[in-house]
Formats: C-alpha cells, structure tokens, sequence
C-alpha cells in the first residue's frame, strides 16, 4: 500500500508490506507454514508445539491444522485474549504460563516430553527464518529499487530474513531493524556484540518483548545496518496514523517499523522506503483503550 498523504509528511516514498493482512493475521504464517510444510510425514505426525505470546502461536496452530497435524501452544498468561482465541480456533492446545521466557521454554520442553511433538521454535530456527525472507523477496520484486526496508524486531527471525534476503536481491538498500525503546535488548546486544537480557520496562508492543538468538544476532551482525528505537506515544501515534491514512488495523508491534521514517529520523528524503507492517492482532479493547487515550 502507499499513501500520497503519508509520503508528504515523511518526505520519503513509502511503501507498505501488509503482513497485518495475512491469513492468521501477521507475517509468522510464512514461516509457521515453511516449517510445517518441510516435515517428514514420520515426523509431522508427531504434531507441532511452540512457545509464543501469540502471533506465532496463531500461524502454527493454523499452519498444523491444514496440513492436518496437532499442534500444542505455550502460551503466557498475559497474552492478548484475540490472540489465545485464534489460537484455539485453529483447534490447538493452549497451555497457559507465567509471562517469563523461563517459564516458556520450560513449559514447552513439558509438553515435548509427554507428547514427542516437534518443536517450532518462534525465530531460532532456520525453516522460520526462511519463511519470514519471504516477505522481503516479495517487496523487492515489486519496488526493485528499494534504499531502505524498515521491519520490527524481538527474537530476530523477521529481521533476520529480510537482512538476508536484502543483501542478496537488493545488497545497496539500508535495512533497519525498529524496536520499542523500552524493550530495546536487539539494539543493545548489536552494540555490545553479544546477547543482552531484556529490558525490564513495560511496552504497548506486546509482540516484541523476546531477546534475540545466538543464530539471529549473528546474522543480524552481517545483515543489518541499525537498529531504531520507538518510544510507546510515537507507536500508538502511528498506530492511529496508519488508520486514518491506509485504512488498517496495525497492531503496536506491526507499527513500530513506521515510526522512524515518517518521523523522518532516517535522514533519507526524497528516498523510497519499504516498511513491514508487521501484523494486526490487536485486541478491540485496546484499540478502544489507546486511541483514546491518544485523543482524550
């Protein structure tokens, strides 16, 4: 999508990839379904489990219910509640955990365990990564001269493929990986060149919370030119911007990637800028709750 109106305000040309327009609504069915998809029938029988806060919950869940196979979901307790139920609609098992990446991995291997199933591991994994290159395969195709791709990050599995897949299709663009400043472990680790902890602020972009693998950080190493940091006003800003100008419901994570170009921090007028929006599972409640705070 483009946006006329958009464009003037950021002094950019924009282009949006709508991943919030996806079937599971976000860009993790591509690699939910490649890595689905690229399993033995011996081992596809054994189903699928993961751990997710939701979007990859739901494209897995979706992923394993056409390729006819269970699918077990960690889930955390705080997970939005649009997120669980897409989950379940998809036929799933949800089990429920403390909101800590400890509890998630730990509950996860519980349920490989008593099940045998296949882990699908969110971003550590190089079918997901694959998968998620596909999203800037497919950019580029359509806007072949490309300077910039802006994409969000949190574990790195998206950001990881675009770098990839940027460096190889179109290696002079500028990839820029966007995260909330109060979850900002992607820019830290990149900076001090190993893995950082979380952050232990809070972030609207629910999305966005995990930390980056060994695997991500040591592709985004090679692939990625910076990491821009979003502050939660400038994200719910942009959320209600997107709405107004495109039509679209975004969720905060999917939003992220937008705030430094049409905040025109990226020093590149009159430059064309892709941008991931990178999913739209936004509870009703909290649309409600943080555009009116936004207008109130």
């Amino acid at each position: 999508m483009t946006s006329a109106s958009l464009d003037a305000l950021a002094g950019v040309q924009l282009y949006f990839k709508c991943e919030n327009l996806q079937r599971s609504g976000s860009f993790k069915m591509r690699g939910a379904s490649n890595a689905v998809f690229s399993l033995s029938d011996e081992d596809a029988a054994r189903g699928v489990v993961t751990h997710s806060s939701g979007n990859h919950a739901a494209a897995l869940a979706l992923a394993a219910s056409r390729r006819g196979i269970r699918a077990w979901i960690v889930m955390p307790s705080d997970s939005p509640q649009i997120k669980q139920r897409g989950v379940a609609a998809c036929g799933a098992e949800i089990t429920v955990c403390e909101p800590t990446l400890a509890a998630r991995e730990a509950a996860a291997r519980d349920v490989m365990k008593h099940t045998g199933a296949v882990m699908i591991h969110p971003y550590d994994d190089d079918r997901i990564i694959a998968g998620q290159a596909t999203a800037a395969v497919e950019l580029i195709e359509q806007v072949p001269d490309l300077d910039y791709i802006l994409a969000p990050v949190s574990g790195g599995g998206l950001l990881s493929g675009i770098g990839l897949a940027t460096r190889h299709l179109r290696p002079a663009a500028r990839v820029i990986g966007c995260e909330p400043a109060q979850a900002d472990d992607a820019a830290r680790s990149l900076a001090s060149g190993k893995l950082e902890p979380a952050s232990k602020g809070t972030t609207i972009a629910d999305g966005l919370r995990a930390t980056l693998s060994q695997r991500t950080l040591g592709i985004l190493q090679r692939t990625a030119d910076a990491i821009a940091l979003v502050t939660e006003d400038e994200i719910i800003a942009i959320m209600q911007l997107l709405w107004e100008r495109l039509k679209i419901v975004v969720e905060p994570s999917g939003a992220v990637a937008a705030a430094p170009a049409i905040f025109r921090r990226l020093n590149a007028e009159g430059r064309k800028v892709g941008i991931v929006l990178s999913g739209g599972n936004v509870d009703p409640a909290t649309l409600r709750s943080t555009m009116g705070e936004r207008n109130g």
